[in-house]
C-alpha cells in the first residue's frame, strides 16, 4: 500500500539511507535499455557504429557510464527508510515520489538474502513479506550486520516488544532441528524423475535426430542445449538447496541455504495453511521426502527439500503444533476403479482430531495436511458417471487459495464428510491461536 507521507512524520523520525554499494546495482537500468536498444535492430546499429571513429564511440561510452552512475546514484540518494512506532516507512523516486507505509503488525516475515556479489561486498537484502500483497517490498541493499540488525528490530516490534526496546532485544536465539547433508541431497536429485526425464530425453533425442536427418550439425543444436538443460537445472537446484538448515525460535522456523547466494527465510507462525509430505517413487527405498508449504499471501515454498521421514515428520510436528502424520489412511471403494482404472489406489483419505489428511498420487505420491483450523470452505463434486458409480470428490480449501481434493470417496461418506468437517473447522478457529508472532 502506498500513500503520500507528511511532513511533520518525516520530521519526527530519523530517516536512514541503504548501503553507499547500492547506487552500483541501480546503474545498471540505463545500460539495460541501451543493451535493449542495440538487440532490437543488430544490424542498423552495427551500420551507425561502422560510421562513427574511435573518438566518437569512446564518448559515447562515456556519456552512457556517466548517465548510469548518475540515475544510479540519484536512486540511491533519494531512496529512504525510517522505522516508526507502527510502521517501517519507505520513500523511493526521483520524479515520482513513492511512500511504502509497512504496518508493523501486518508482517509475516523479515527475509536477508544475499547474492554471491553483495556477499563479497559484504551487503545483503532485505525481503519483508506482509500480509494481503502478492509482492514483497526490499531494502537493497545494506550492510549485513545492519540488515540482521533491522531484522530482529522488525521482527521485534511485529511481537509486540515497545519501540524503545525493540532494538535491544536483538535476533532470538535459535535452535537447530536439520541440517540435509550435502551427498544426500545430490543423491536425491540424481533420483529425482524431473533429472531422469531431462537425461533420458538429452540422451534419446540425438540418435533420433541423426537417423532421420544424417546431419551432424543438427544433433549438436538439439542435443546440446538439451544435455546443457538438463545439467544446469540439477546444478542449479543443489546450489539452492545446499547446506539447507531448518531451526527454531520464538519467531518461527529458520530456513538458511545456498551455496552461491545464501538466503536466510522465515516460516511465519500461524500462516502455514497446508502441507505436503511429497514421496517420489525412487525415494521411497531410502525412506525419503519432501516437505512443502501453503503459506497465505505467499507463494508455495520448500521447508525441507530431503529428508528421512521420521525427521521430516518431527520438523512437521514444530510447523503445526499438535499435528502428527496420520499413520494409515483408507483407500475409495473398489468400484473406484470405473472411474480411474489402478491409479485410484493412490488415493487415501485420514481425518483425526487436528487435521484432514488426503494423498493421491500412485508413483509420485504426495500427501496434503490441513489443520481444521484454516479450512476456509468444504465443497462435494460429483459428476455423472461419479453419481452413477455411488463415489464422489471432497474439496477442503485453505486461507492460500490451494485446495486439497479426497477423491473417489464413497457418495453416503462424502455427504458425512462434508458437514462433519464444516463443524471442525468452525471448532478450530474458535480455539485456534491468533496469527501473532511468538514471544520468548
Amino acid at each position: 500500500m502506498s500513500t503520500p507521507g507528511t511532513a511533520e512524520e518525516g520530521r519526527a523520525v530519523a530517516e536512514r539511507r541503504l548501503h553507499p554499494v547500492t547506487p552500483l546495482r541501480r546503474a545498471w537500468a540505463p545500460v539495460t535499455v541501451v543493451v535493449g536498444w542495440t538487440v532490437h535492430d543488430p544490424g542498423r546499429i552495427r551500420e551507425q557504429l561502422a560510421q562513427l571513429s574511435a573518438a566518437r564511440l569512446l564518448l559515447g561510452l562515456t556519456v552512457v557510464v556517466l548517465v548510469a552512475c548518475l540515475y544510479g546514484f540519484l536512486s540511491w540518494w533519494f531512496t529512504r527508510f525510517a522505522v516508526t512506532g507502527t510502521e517501517l516507512r519507505i520513500r523511493t523516486g526521483l520524479l515520482f515520489r513513492r511512500t511504502a507505509h509497512i504496518r508493523l503488525d501486518r508482517l509475516q516475515a523479515v527475509d536477508v538474502t544475499r547474492p554471491l556479489l553483495a556477499r563479497v561486498a559484504g551487503v545483503a537484502k532485505l525481503k519483508l513479506d506482509v500480509v494481503g500483497t502478492g509482492d514483497k517490498d526490499e531494502l537493497a541493499y545494506l550492510g549485513e550486520a545492519e540488515a540482521r540488525a533491522l531484522r530482529a528490530e522488525l521482527l521485534a516490534r511485529a511481537a509486540g516488544f515497545a519501540p524503545e526496546t525493540a532494538h535491544e532485544v536483538g535476533e532470538a536465539p535459535a535452535r537447530l532441528l536439520l541440517r540435509v547433508p550435502p551427498r544426500m541431497l545430490a543423491v536425491s536429485l540424481l533420483l529425482s524423475g524431473t533429472t531422469w526425464g531431462s537425461s533420458v530425453a538429452a540422451l534419446a533425442v540425438p540418435p533420433l535426430v541423426w537417423a532421420a536427418t544424417h546431419n551432424l550439425w543438427t544433433v549438436l543444436a538439439l542435443g546440446l542445449p538439451l544435455l546443457g538443460g538438463a545439467l544446469t537445472r540439477s546444478a542449479g537446484r543443489f546450489a539452492d538447496a545446499y547446506d539447507w538448515t531448518v531451526s527454531e525460535s520464538p519467531d518461527g522456523l529458520r530456513i538458511d541455504h545456498g551455496l552461491l547466494d545464501r538466503a536466510h527465510e522465515t516460516v511465519p507462525p500461524g500462516r502455514v495453511q497446508a502441507v505436503h509430505l511429497v514421496e517420489p517413487l525412487l525415494w521411497r527405498r531410502r525412506g525419503w521426502v519432501r516437505v512443502r508449504l501453503d503459506v497465505a499471501g505467499s507463494p508455495r515454498s520448500v521447508l525441507v527439500p530431503v529428508a528421512p521421514r521420521e525427521i521430516a515428520e518431527a520438523v512437521i510436528a514444530r510447523v503445526l503444533p499438535g499435528v502428527t502424520v496420520p499413520a494409515s489412511l483408507s483407500r475409495p471403494p473398489r468400484r473406484a476403479a470405473w472411474c480411474l482404472p489402478f491409479w485410484w489406489r493412490g488415493h487415501g483419505l485420514a481425518v483425526t482430531d487436528a487435521v484432514f489428511a488426503a494423498r493421491q498420487g500412485l508413483l509420485h505420491r504426495s500427501l496434503a495436511l490441513v489443520p481444521h483450523a484454516k479450512v476456509q470452505s468444504v465443497r462435494l463434486r460429483q459428476g455423472p458417471w461419479k453419481r452413477f458409480r455411488g463415489v464422489a470428490d471432497v474439496l477442503v480449501d485453505t486461507g492460500a487459495n490451494t485446495t486439497v481434493t479426497a477423491r473417489l470417496r464413497d457418495s453416503g461418506e462424502a455427504a458425512a464428510l462434508l458437514y462433519a468437517q464444516a463443524d471442525r473447522s468452525r471448532t478450530g478457529r474458535r480455539d485456534a491461536r491468533p496469527d501473532r508472532w511468538m514471544v520468548s
